[in-house]
């Protein structure tokens, strides 16, 4: 069961409550764009994912052009270097003086070419687990490449650096709440695995194409190898480059035990 929270106001199934308080024992998440949401906790513990917001051509407002609106940012996580998922994350790091956790060789010229300071990234990689603000984030594997492109401020050229590789992570809040986070992800068997082994009881899943799953790919995962109860479908609208649908998901999930969640952006649902 979830509930819909929209611009100052909340849509239930059958009445109305108010809008969520600090420790009131239910996970918020708020659809910043793309790959990024914002989490808030049943602790009252505030995560971001993969923020593509001042560059971001959905990022609603205020978020787009104010950093701080996100307020304190408890655990901050980046599942691969490309921009529209690494995004904003060095600036909120500093910010909020808060630890960029990451895969580690995405970490690594992170703090080489200087975008971070070593005491803000942590290193970690698949299998791994992190427990910030107690927040247990386990990275998992995502079928998907890394690349950080930086512009060099001694030669004001751009250049690549290889950023290891791509992850997923399996988020659990206090109360034992899961989500999926696939990050960037083609289709792969283990989702199955991961699945069965960690039971998460939310999916955010890419469903855009070109770079990650399509719609039919998408839910032939679900359908198939990773039946949660609830999925929310992520990085597409966003980008001419992305063209799967919301439309085109919703149809090749007919016959599905989930139930499809779809969120625009700047809303936020509540489990």
């Amino acid at each position: 069961m979830f509930r819909k929270l929209c611009t100052g106001a909340l849509i239930a199934a059958t009445f109305a409550l108010p809008a969520l308080a600090q420790g009131s024992g239910k996970t918020e998440l708020t659809w910043m764009g793309q790959a990024g949401f914002k989490i808030t906790s049943p602790g009252g513990k505030t995560i971001v994912i993969d923020p593509w917001l001042s560059g971001g051509p959905k990022t609603p407002a205020p978020y787009k052009t104010d950093l701080s609106a996100l307020g304190k940012v408890d655990v901050l996580l980046v599942t691969h270097a490309h921009v529209d998922h690494l995004g904003d994350a060095p600036a909120i790091a500093k910010l909020n003086n808060t630890k960029l956790y990451g895969p580690a060789d995405m970490v690594t010229p992170l703090i080489t070419v200087g975008l971070i300071p070593a005491e803000l990234g942590h290193r970690f990689n698949k299998s791994g687990s992190v427990k910030p603000a107690g927040i247990k984030v386990t990275a998992v594997k995502a079928e998907h490449s890394s690349l950080l492109v930086h512009k060099n401020a001694a030669t004001d050229k751009l250049e690549s650096h290889p950023a290891g590789e791509a992850v997923g992570y399996i988020i659990e809040m206090e109360n034992g709440f899961k989500i999926w986070h696939m990050g960037d992800t083609g289709l792969f068997g283990d989702m199955k695995f991961i699945n069965d082994h960690y039971k998460p009881d939310l999916i955010l899943l890419p469903i855009g194409g070109n770079f990650t799953m399509g719609p039919e790919d998408a839910a032939y995962a679900v359908k198939n190898w990773m039946p949660a109860k609830n999925v929310i479908p992520m990085h597409y609208n966003s980008n001419p480059m992305t063209p799967g649908t919301l439309a085109e998901f919703q149809a090749a999930m007919k016959g599905a035990t989930s139930k499809v969640v779809p969120m625009t952006e700047g809303q936020s649902v509540s489990f």
